[in-house]
C-alpha cells in the first residue's frame, strides 16, 4: 500500500472522532488505531443501556433535543467525514433553516478521504433544523438535518 494513502488515513483518523480505521486493498491491509484510555464497550461499539455515548460537552441539549421534538424526517450522514454546508468557503450554503427542498436537492457535502460527496435530500419539505456545525466531523448515520 502506498505510504501517501497511509498518511491520508492517519489524517482522517486525527480529524475525526474515530478510534480505529482498517482498510483492505487487494492483499494489502492496514489498521490504524488511536491509543486512548477508553475502550469501546460491547461488540460493534454498542453502548450498554442507560449509558451516554456522547461526550459530556455534546449532551442531549446539543443533538438529541432538536431531534426528539421534531415532527419531521431525519437526513443522516451516509459516511464518516467532514461536514460542509457550502461548496467552498466563499459560497452560499446549499440550504438554510426554512428553505424548501425537493427529493434529490443537494443539502451538504461530506468530505471523506479527500473525496467530496454530495448528500441529497431523501424527502420533500422544509429544512426544520441543521443538526451539525459547518466543518465538523460526522459519524456514519449521525443525524444532519430534519425536514418537515
Amino acid at each position: 500500500m502506498d505510504i501517501r494513502k497511509v498518511k491520508k488515513l492517519i489524517e482522517l483518523l486525527e480529524e475525526s472522532d474515530l478510534s480505529e480505521i482498517e482498510v483492505k486493498e487487494g492483499e494489502d491491509s492496514v489498521r490504524i488505531s488511536r491509543q486512548t484510555g477508553y475502550q469501546m464497550p460491547g461488540p460493534y461499539g454498542a453502548f450498554p443501556a442507560g449509558s451516554n455515548p456522547l461526550p459530556p460537552e455534546a449532551s442531549t441539549e446539543t443533538f438529541g433535543a432538536s431531534t426528539k421534538q421534531s415532527r419531521g424526517q431525519i437526513v443522516s450522514a451516509p459516511m464518516v467525514g467532514t461536514f460542509y454546508l457550502a461548496a467552498s468557503p466563499g459560497s452560499p450554503p446549499f440550504v438554510e433553516v426554512g428553505d424548501r427542498v425537493k427529493v434529490g436537492d443537494t443539502l451538504c457535502i461530506i468530505e471523506s478521504m479527500k473525496m467530496m460527496n454530495q448528500v441529497k435530500s431523501e424527502f420533500s419539505g422544509t429544512i426544520e433544523a441543521i443538526l451539525v456545525g459547518n466543518e465538523q466531523a460526522v459519524q456514519f448515520d449521525q443525524p444532519l438535518f430534519t425536514v418537515v
